[in-house]
């Protein structure tokens, strides 16, 4: 993986539809010369452009399980969104049994990582003194989605890593301090993980050494957990950590009333907008997950979200309480905090001169004023601000709006038909004197 995002587009299948355009949140995608292009600067790997593009044109770009052979020894990490891709007959250990045998050392799973960082957050809920409510620091792409759009809500952002990443420094520190040469790779149900171990956010480096597509993975994982002759008792969740797959799970391990989770990148949008507009009250604790039903919504999962659901559900109850914590990890602090700051992202600059960018600012408002206001993404763009906002920037002209297109080619006929029937005087006289 060299770029800094995972989603890529291949322009070969793009046939410019436009449809990724109206459901891109942060406006990252225009469709220019019939092919669509992605603006690094805006994206936020949440992928949903993966999800509706009916031509399967945007892919996340993962690492190949041919990876492991760099390492001497390989560990597993995978998101509890995987057990609900597998019918009920399946457990979670013939599961992960299965993980192991295609060539994995040992596994751990994020979910314990998650029973580690519902503990914390328990007991930092229950020092909280702050009126404002936390927010969720699990999914990346509601963390980048805050930095570009809602930078005055990252204060509020919850200091703990993510499970994956817990997971992977709580394999190195703790439990395999002692290997060399150790590969921690985690199955991912999103694009927006992969580029949070490519790009981190809150951590100066990862410890995740590869992110495998769990789409990529479950042909021959589905295949192996049909072939098992022994099972391994690999499982040390509680139903807490595996509850994190889905909608609600972070926040009811909580067991705090004054929690909310929102999921669907567009109620995140809007439930963000009301919570930076001072609407939103009483809420000590935001679960917000970009993906709808939580993650196992995620773009590369292979299961239909409400069934994966489901499972989790049925599967998280079979599950002993008496997991839930984790394995005693010590050192706990330096294990789950972040050691970086989450900076706002600046998605459009203007101008390195602050008066010359203002200027532009200016610009770019008349502009959206002049246009018809349709948003109808016809020019490419998806809304006519956003247009505006290209054609300041150079990236696009005026004309490529078809109702702009219109008025012009209506005016230059009207042009054409007054030239057209319009005589010099020397001829016009002759003409009135017959």
């Amino acid at each position: 993986m060299s770029n800094i995002h995972s989603v890529i587009l291949d322009e070969d299948k793009c046939m410019g539809c436009t449809n990724c355009i109206a459901h891109c949140p942060t406006e990252a995608i225009r469709v220019r010369h019939g092919k669509a292009s992605i603006i690094e600067g805006r994206c936020i790997d949440c992928g949903e452009c993966i999800r509706v593009c009916p031509h399967h044109a945007k892919r996340a770009q993962s690492d190949a399980i041919s990876l492991l052979e760099d390492f001497d020894f390989t560990i597993a990490v995978p998101a509890p969104t995987l057990y609900g891709q597998f019918k009920d007959h399946y457990s979670i250990d013939q599961i992960l049994t299965a993980l192991k045998s295609l060539g994995f050392d040992d596994v751990f799973e994020a979910a314990e990582a998650a029973d580690i960082v519902t503990n914390e957050l328990k007991k930092s809920l229950q020092k909280k003194e702050e009126q404002i409510p936390w927010i969720s620091s699990s999914c990346p792409a509601v963390i980048r989605l805050i930095q570009i759009r809602f930078p005055g809500l990252i204060d509020q952002i919850v200091r703990l890593e993510s499970p994956m990443e817990i997971a992977a420094r709580i394999i190195k520190n703790d439990i395999y301090p002692d290997k060399k040469n150790i590969g921690v790779f985690f199955i991912s149900p999103c694009p927006a993980k992969i580029t949070a171990v490519k790009n981190p956010l809150g951590s100066k480096s990862s410890s995740v050494d590869g992110v495998l597509a769990m789409n990529e993975i479950f042909i021959p994982l589905h295949a192996a957990a049909g072939r098992l002759e022994e099972v391994e008792a690999l499982s040390k969740a509680s139903s807490w950590g595996v509850s994190w797959a889905r909608s609600e799970g972070e926040s009811h391990s909580t067991e705090w009333s004054e929690t909310v989770a929102v999921d669907g990148i567009d109620n995140v949008l809007k439930f963000f907008e009301e919570l930076e507009n001072g609407k939103i009250k009483h809420v000590d604790f935001i679960e917000a997950m970009a993906c709808p039903g939580g993650c196992v919504g995620g773009a590369l999962t292979v299961e239909n979200p409400y069934i994966s659901k489901a499972r989790i559900i049925r599967k998280a109850g079979m599950l002993k309480e008496e997991n839930r914590g984790g394995r005693l990890i010590p050192n706990t602090h330096a294990v789950l905090g972040m050691d970086a700051e989450i900076q706002p992202k600046q998605a459009l600059k203007l101008d390195e001169d602050f008066k010359a960018a203002l200027e532009k600012m200016a610009m770019i408002e008349d502009i959206a004023d002049s246009l018809p206001g349709l948003d109808c993404g016809s020019c490419g763009a998806p809304t006519c601000r956003a247009l505006a906002e290209d054609i300041v920037t150079g990236t696009a002209k005026k004309n490529d709006c078809i109702f702009v297109l219109r008025d012009e080619i209506n005016h230059l006929t009207e042009n054409l038909a007054e030239l057209g029937s319009w005589m010099p005087p020397l001829l016009s006289d002759e003409e009135n004197n017959k």
